[in-house]
């Protein structure tokens, strides 16, 4: 079968070679193209339905990510043995490929798209989360569908004091920096990534080394897509009714500059007012045209909105809620609120609250990740709850949404970077948002903070997060900080900075203004630590530092390190032992090997009992000495005598001859199971590791009985 092949192949500046092809797989989708490097290869098609739905006014694209497990030669885990829903992992990924894509569309084109992107081969050492969005433009680029790209993506790290473009994943191990960063030919449009408290300029420049690689990746899918020579197609998805709009600007665009002028805290007395301006634009209606335009005046009324509340910005240096441009709103906080949590805190600010709990448990409840790509175990989890009530809405609880997981990955990022480095509990964060009017992501990263410092983590330093925001027009540019959900929504850029008051921790911009310079960015950036620093000083006045002690409550860990060759004898035949252990005194037990080493963490919460566990694995791994005395405690009895547990583990032999100066031809009514007393070791065979132990030695001898000669020695 003849197959029209085309394929591009592009040499980064580092030898790195990447190849798109298309015209060979999924030729029947609007765009289809197979990126490779190495050997990693991923699929990424594109479909868009020919007409936009029925009022429709925004872009239904859907973007989803999946890595199939024959791509690394494995069987998928549980019972179906098949890819199932999308992990989270997955899920950030199409994030990071719709946050890209998606202000690259037409603002007229409403047409239900998809873009679907299959890893299908895997290289152990390429990662291949920078490439995905890469391989989606290019199937864009060689389809019909509308699109104001390219754009690709690319990961860059600060490897060794270099900053390196798409590291391997080993040269990811130990980065100071780490982001993906998209952008077109002429501008970023997308960062997302963590770092050890960079400063301003070190995240700017990542920033320009990561456009300079991504334009040779743009040029290769221009180079593509010349070689298809597909067109686009033509298509008109919005009715249009000039007169209309004229008609609602002149009536309304004074009325709500006026409202966004004079500043209002509140987000509902805001959102009724800008209701009552159309409301009393409708009336003027006839009862025909307002329903048969109810559509369009809604459209128009809202571009209208947006535009004047912008200039209001811009224009007078004043906010929608009355704040100047660099004021953050009221901030409230307090910890220790859930007396039951091992750590909790409540951090308001303005409209926006989240009530957050740590919860620190042991090496069992480290969380199990088993990827296709990525597995291995993760102790650091922070969940993000968006609740509808936050902004007093009524919707369907349908589980963890898309955004969830975006918004908690990011809190997670900055959080985990001032972790203590020997911090040996799995730590789980909740974030529960109660109110929403501006960045709950960042007021997660504050409350998270101050709850893991309440229970006793011994944070490096204290952690704050901001919201930034950009409007430009042609009258000039306003940067907003500490931005509410309207300004999110009618901005230009929407950045949140996570860090303390030395650096950047993590980011994550979405910059949706062409040709933003990379000065005004600094300026931002600026101006968001001027804001970080506010926050944290708000935020020190209910707790500064990490508390001394754990709460009472808390469960406890002891880490004990131990040889290697005794891991066998504390966790005994089919685990008996250490099953043992953990029912009689109600304790958690886990060990590991490291090195030549075990590791055994003992989680409880009576200091007693975890004194008695301790005690007991001492006395596995400590080595009998002859001669020295022991607490004995006899297991079996036989005909010649009784074997005695003198050490957790150790049994040794109780000669008949050794239980009494008299002598005994039975045991019988002396000794039974159970007894304890005192022993001594009197031998040991080197060869056997047979312990031979003496309970006559300790007691006294009747008079007239002559010494014996001693029995002592150690065998050979």
């Amino acid at each position: 079968m003849h197959y029209n092949v085309k394929t591009t192949t592009l040499t980064m500046g580092d030898g790195k070679v990447i190849t798109l092809e298309t015209g060979k797989l999924a030729k029947q989708a609007d765009g289809s193209v197979v990126l490779k490097m190495g050997n990693t290869m991923i699929l990424a098609t594109v479909c868009a339905k020919p007409e936009a739905g029925e009022n429709v006014d925004f872009l239904p694209m859907s973007v989803d990510y999946q890595e199939k497990y024959a791509a690394v030669g494995r069987f998928p885990g549980g019972f179906f043995k098949r890819e199932a829903r999308l992990s989270d992992y997955e899920i950030l990924i199409s994030r990071l490929v719709d946050r890209a894509l998606r202000p690259l569309f037409p603002e007229d084109f409403h047409a239900d798209t998809q873009v679907l992107l299959s890893l299908i081969s895997s290289d152990e050492n390429i990662l291949p989360d920078s490439l995905a969005a890469f391989a989606a433009s290019a199937a864009l680029s060689v389809s019909d569908i509308p699109f104001n790209g390219p754009i690709s993506e690319v990961r860059v790290a600060n490897v060794d004091g270099k900053l390196v473009v798409n590291p391997t994943r080993k040269e990811c191990e130990n980065t100071k920096l780490n982001i993906i960063v998209s952008a077109s030919l002429t501008d970023i449009n997308m960062v997302e990534g963590e770092m050890d408290e960079a400063s301003e300029e070190e995240l700017v420049e990542a920033l320009k080394v990561a456009h300079e690689a991504i334009k040779l990746q743009c040029q290769a899918q221009l180079d593509l897509a010349k070689q298809v020579g597909k067109e686009k197609r033509s298509y008109n998805h919005e009715k249009s009714n000039p007169e209309l709009k004229e008609r609602i600007k002149s009536a309304c665009f004074d009325k709500v500059y006026a409202v966004a002028k004079e500043g209002n805290a509140s987000k509902t007395t805001r959102k009724e007012k800008f209701s009552a301006i159309i409301k009393e634009f409708v009336e003027t209606l006839s009862t025909e045209e307002a329903q048969e335009n109810s559509f369009l005046i809604k459209k128009y009324y809202h571009d209208i909105e947006k535009e004047a509340v912008r200039m209001a910005v811009v224009v007078e240096r004043s906010r929608l809620d009355g704040r100047k441009l660099e004021e953050i709103r009221p901030i409230w906080s307090e910890v220790d609120y859930l007396p039951s949590a091992h750590g909790s805190s409540i951090f308001t600010r303005g409209e926006t609250q989240s009530l957050t709990s740590v919860t620190l448990g042991s090496k069992m409840d480290e969380q199990m990740i088993d990827g296709a790509v990525i597995s291995g175990t993760n102790k650091f989890l922070l969940h993000y709850n968006f609740p509808p009530f936050s902004t007093g809405e009524v919707k369907p609880m349908r589980g963890t949404g898309r955004r969830e997981v975006g918004h908690g990955n990011l809190a997670m990022r900055g959080l985990k970077k001032m972790l203590p480095d020997d911090v040996t509990y799995t730590i789980r964060v909740v974030s529960d948002v109660l109110e929403s009017n501006g960045s709950s992501s960042m007021a997660t990263v504050c409350a998270g903070s101050m709850a893991l410092m309440d229970a006793g983590i011994k944070m490096k330093k204290p952690l704050a997060g901001i919201a930034m925001g950009l409007i430009a027009t042609e009258k000039g540019y306003a940067v907003l900080s500490d931005i509410l959900g309207d300004e999110d929504h009618l901005g230009d850029m929407d950045f949140k900075v996570v860090g303390t008051k030395d650096g950047i921790t993590a980011c994550q911009m979405d910059i949706k203004v062409d040709g933003l310079s990379y000065e005004v960015l600094v300026e931002a950036l600026h101006q968001a630590k001027r804001g970080r620093l506010h926050i944290l000083g708000e935020m020190e006045k209910t707790i500064s530092e990490p508390k001394a002690e754990l709460k009472p409550h808390t469960p406890r860990i002891n880490v004990v390190m131990i040889p290697r060759e005794f891991i066998g004898a504390i966790i005994g035949p089919g685990g008996k032992i250490i099953q043992e252990m953990q029912r009689e005194f109600e304790t958690t037990i886990t060990i590991e090997e490291i090195g030549d080493q075990g590791k055994i963490e003992i989680m409880g919460s009576n200091k007693e009992r975890m004194d008695g566990v301790l005690a007991k694995i001492k006395g596995i791994v400590a080595i009998p000495e002859v001669g020295e005395i022991y607490k004995g405690k006899v297991r079996s009895i036989q005909a010649y005598g009784a074997f005695v547990e003198f050490m957790p583990g150790k049994d040794g032999l109780l000669h008949i001859s050794e239980v009494d100066h008299k002598r005994l031809d039975s045991l019988e009514g002396v000794i039974k199971e159970g007894d304890v007393f005192d022993v001594q070791l009197i031998g040991l065979d080197k060869k056997t590791g047979k312990f031979k132990l003496s309970r006559k030695s300790l007691m006294p001898k009747p008079e007239g009985t002559k010494t014996p000669e001693a029995n002592t020695t150690t065998q050979n």
